[in-house]
């Protein structure tokens, strides 16, 4: 159908479109929030050991905390938060199409300032997630974003296996976990997760008697976890189970206590991960774990920093729309103000 002719005889004129800094931000899936949430606390514990140059091992021997965050920590929640990062990814450009007519600029320049946000947090922890993720999502979600989700979805899975199988996992997990996320996103799935609660419990099942095997195999060598094939699959599958363990929980009575722990922590995702390691940086030394043992000393930093976090996330948000760096990433990628103070009635 053709536009009409503006101010044509009889007809009135349309009203100009609001600016896309007004426009009402898009209802949030809590289930991700809590999702995203979790996976910062695993992330908290992964992150501490390195930045502190902290020690794990004693005569070849590992020692015991750092044995048990082989087999429950490490590897088992950056590939959640990889995943996260392509669902999230996916829905922006989605919600960009509806307020935009070039969405894959808007998405070109979001990823181009979490690239700065990167580049910047380098300095403070070397080997940090975002500028990765905005390379990858420059040179793999940009360019498939092309393709139906249905394509992208096997693609995704593809890249997967093959970080397993020929690479352990680590980093070279995070293009198939983006790209299977973005997809996701792409298929509408995120949106209906209340409902597939039968789907859901399968997954789960099939995850944890992988992940049990893989963990198996993953103790023959525990000197070697995160470095062999078993250890990368044990990590992903017990990723997979964390998550929808998660999500069968969220379907009970204990949705309520961990809506109000996790989803604030994962509305503030990206505000939260660098403060994180600024806590560290500063609280780290003054509590003796630069190039120590201390790992009983760790858990205890981790958990205060999680603390606090979640009280002030709870306590922004409830003047809030978007954590303090969510919201200077949002004004960046649409090039505007976006409001974000909560009206009060």
């Amino acid at each position: 159908m053709s536009n009409p002719i503006p101010n044509a005889p009889g007809r009135v004129p349309a009203a100009p479109l609001p600016p896309v800094a007004a426009a009402p931000p898009a209802k949030r899936i809590v289930e991700l929030d809590v999702l995203r949430g979790f996976a910062l606390c695993g992330i908290l514990l992964v992150n501490i050991p390195p930045m502190m140059h902290m020690d794990r091992t004693v005569d070849y021997q590992v020692l015991p905390v750092p044995h048990v965050f082989d087999m429950f920590v490490q590897q088992r929640f950056f590939p959640v938060f990889s995943l996260l990062f392509g669902v999230g990814f996916g829905l922006f450009l989605a919600s960009a199409g509806q307020r935009s007519a070039h969405p894959r600029v808007v998405f070109l320049r979001r990823l181009v300032v979490l690239a700065g946000f990167g580049i910047v947090h380098q300095f403070l922890q070397p080997g940090e997630a975002l500028l990765p993720y905005a390379i990858l999502g420059l040179v793999v979600l940009l360019p498939m974003s092309f393709l139906p989700w249905w394509a992208n979805l096997p693609i995704g899975a593809a890249l997967i296996a093959a970080s397993t199988t020929f690479a352990s996992g680590g980093i070279s997990l995070v293009p198939g976990m983006m790209l299977t996320g973005f997809a996701l996103a792409q298929s509408g799935l995120p949106a209906t997760l209340h409902r597939r609660g039968g789907q859901i419990a399968i997954v789960f099942a099939v995850a944890v008697v992988a992940s049990a095997g893989f963990l198996v195999l993953q103790e023959q060598n525990p000197l070697s976890a995160g470095f062999t094939h078993s250890s990368a699959a044990a990590g992903l599958f017990m990723a997979i189970a964390y998550a929808t363990g998660l999500l069968l929980l969220m379907r009970t009575p204990a949705r309520r206590a961990l809506s109000a722990v996790l989803e604030p922590l994962g509305r503030m995702a990206l505000t939260n991960y660098v403060t994180a390691t600024l806590l560290v940086l500063l609280l780290g030394p003054l509590v003796g774990l630069w190039e120590s043992a201390a790992w009983d000393t760790l858990i205890a930093l981790a958990a205060g920093i999680l603390v606090v976090q979640i009280v002030w996330s709870r306590l922004w948000l409830a003047h809030f729309r978007y954590g303090p760096l969510e919201w200077v990433w949002r004004c960046a990628t649409w090039w505007s103000i976006v409001p974000n103070r909560r009206v009060t009635a």
